[in-house]
Order: C-alpha cells, then sequence, then structure tokens
C-alpha cells in the first residue's frame, strides 16, 4: 500500500481500537452499561476492519497474472465494501439491538466509575487516532471540503478510517451520555437510549461507506483535473492535433487506464505515426504518473466532415467509438 493508502493512519486506528475495547469490556463487566458493552463491540469491530483494510492493500500488491491482466488494484475496493457491511453488521446491529434490551429492561449502573473512566480515556485515544487520520488526509485532500474529499477519493483506506474515528467519537459522546443521564436519574432506560444512538450512528456511516465504495467497485474516471492534464499532455499539436475522444478508469487507487483516439495527419507514415503515439504516451505519462496503462488509437479527424455528420465526435467514414 502507498503512502497515500493511509497506512499509518490504519495503524494508528488499529492500537487505539484493540486498547479502547480491552478497556471497555472491563467496564462492562464492572458496571453492567449495555453502552460499554455495545461500545466495546463497537471497537472490536473497527479493530477487525482495520485489519481488513491491511489486509486489502497487502493483496492489491500482487502482480498481474494472465487471468488478472490489469492486476489486483481493486482488492482494496472490494476490502473497503466488507468494512462497510462488518460495521453495519457487527457494530450497528448489535447496539441497536442491545440498546432495544435495555429499554425493555432497564436497572442501574454498578461501579459507575469503571464507565466513565474508560470513555474519557476512549476519547483520548480516539482523539489521537482522528488527528493522524486527518493529518494524513490533509496531504490529499488540498483545498476541498471534507464531504467533497470522502465522495471523490480514489483510495478508499483514509475516507473510511476518518469515517469510523468520527463515528467512534461521536458514539463515545453518546455513551458518556447516556451513562451521565443513567447516574443523574437512577433510570438505566438512558443508557439503553444512548446505546440506540450508538447503533443509529453506526448504521449511518455504514451506509455512505456502502455507497462511496459501491462506486469505486463499478469503476471511476479519473477526476477532472488529470482528465485536463491527460488531454494537453496527448496533443503537440504537430503530430497528434487533437484528442476525437477519451475514457479513464481506475484500476486501483494509483493505477489508471487511458483509451483514447488522437488525430493524427493524413501524410504522415505509419513509422511517424507509431513514434507520435509513443511520445504521446510518454507525454500523458509524465504529467499523470499514475496513467499506467495507456492505449491510444490514431485516427484521420476532419472537423468539418465530423461536424456535418449525426455525431460530431465521429471521424469520417468510422464509427467514433
Amino acid at each position: 500500500m502507498s503512502a497515500s493508502g493511509g497506512t499509518k493512519a490504519i495503524v494508528a486506528a488499529l492500537g487505539a481500537n484493540l486498547a479502547i475495547a480491552a478497556a471497555k469490556f472491563v467496564a462492562f463487566a464492572f458496571s453492567g452499561s449495555s453502552s460499554m458493552l455495545a461500545e466495546g463491540v463497537h471497537s472490536v469491530a473497527d479493530s477487525g476492519n482495520q485489519a481488513l483494510l491491511l489486509l486489502g492493500g497487502k493483496k492489491a500488491q500482487k502482480k498481474a497474472s494472465e487471468e488478472h491482466p490489469f492486476g489486483y488494484g481493486r482488492e482494496r475496493y472490494i476490502y473497503g465494501f466488507l468494512v462497510s457491511i462488518v460495521l453495519f453488521t457487527i457494530g450497528g446491529v448489535f447496539a441497536l439491538y442491545e440498546g432495544y434490551e435495555k429499554i425493555k429492561e432497564p436497572h442501574e449502573l454498578d461501579n459507575w466509575f469503571w464507565p466513565v473512566g474508560v470513555l474519557v480515556f476512549a476519547i483520548i485515544a480516539e482523539g489521537f487516532s482522528f488527528r493522524t487520520a486527518i493529518q494524513e488526509s490533509n496531504e490529499l485532500r488540498g483545498k476541498q471540503s471534507w464531504g467533497s474529499f470522502i465522495r471523490t477519493a480514489k483510495a478508499p483506506e483514509l475516507p473510511v478510517v476518518l469515517l469510523e474515528d468520527f463515528g467512534a467519537l461521536v458514539g463515545l459522546v453518546l455513551a458518556l451520555g447516556g451513562v451521565g443521564l443513567t447516574l443523574a436519574t437512577g433510570d438505566g432506560i438512558w443508557d439503553g437510549i444512548g446505546t440506540m444512538c450508538i447503533g443509529a450512528l453506526l448504521v449511518l456511516i455504514a451506509l455512505v461507506l456502502a455507497a462511496e465504495t459501491k462506486s469505486l467497485l463499478l469503476g471511476e474516471a479519473a477526476g477532472p483535473e488529470q482528465v485536463a492534464r491527460i488531454r494537453a499532455a496527448a496533443v503537440d499539436g504537430e503530430s497528434v492535433t487533437s484528442v476525437i475522444h477519451m475514457r479513464t478508469l481506475h484500476l486501483g487507487p494509483e493505477e489508471l487506464l487511458v483509451a483514447a483516439k488522437i488525430a493524427v495527419r493524413g501524410e504522415d507514415t505509419a513509422a511517424q505515426v507509431a513514434r507520435a503515439i509513443d511520445a504521446a504516451e510518454a507525454r500523458i505519462r509524465e504529467a499523470v504518473p499514475i496513467a499506467r496503462v495507456i492505449y491510444l488509437e490514431p485516427d484521420i479527424y476532419d472537423e468539418k466532415a465530423a461536424a456535418a455528420g449525426e455525431d460530431p465526435t465521429a471521424t469520417p467514414g468510422g464509427t467514433g467509438k
């Protein structure tokens, strides 16, 4: 996994979640708080998620084969999608169930200082993990808003860790609120309500992650800035006069496929066209280094003839496809 895959953020989140999960289960054992049990399961699910992201990054590094000629870059998208399923089923649904049971049969908390102390510790640890994820994300985010970054990021790891850590921090605050209201009122129903809120939050985050990773699995094109750089690099104004049409596809977060029909001069020889294509490929790779798989089809383009046809992007006598 490249640096842009957010390995540092994943490892930081994994270490924090393992420590927090152990502390939460200890607090549950001493207090009987359903919020603590739900949060403990949440931390275990998050730890599993980070392990899945690391595994996906490792598998994505396998070399291309005859069966998979474009490599295994999409392994990272698959494991990112699995994370959303794990977060939904293990974290969210369990918390909703546990909260419902606690509301049905509420009881007071024992040894209240255990859950309060653990929650404060967990907020500090999760805050450290969240800060690391933010620092790593800022290197890629640029001037994008956080919402735009999560929607458009091609590497799934950082958006996943960001949303997980954000959800964990909000969940901890909800759990602390549920425990605090239970202690203040003596009514255990507030602990159950806090647990239900945690479950609803996790389900919402899981749905957002599932939607974003599904889009990546289906195949996303390069961003507008990259497309513009590729078009500009392909044309030299002499051998290659224009890009007739182009398609791009992410084979993985750091691997882009570019397929384009380019206009060449009709009087050029086959050897000259071949050299023009090689030069255009070199310029594209220099402009957009992740453009590793490039297919350029030469054609003779006449603007007047194309404009007279039904499809302005078509080449005269061709299909335009």
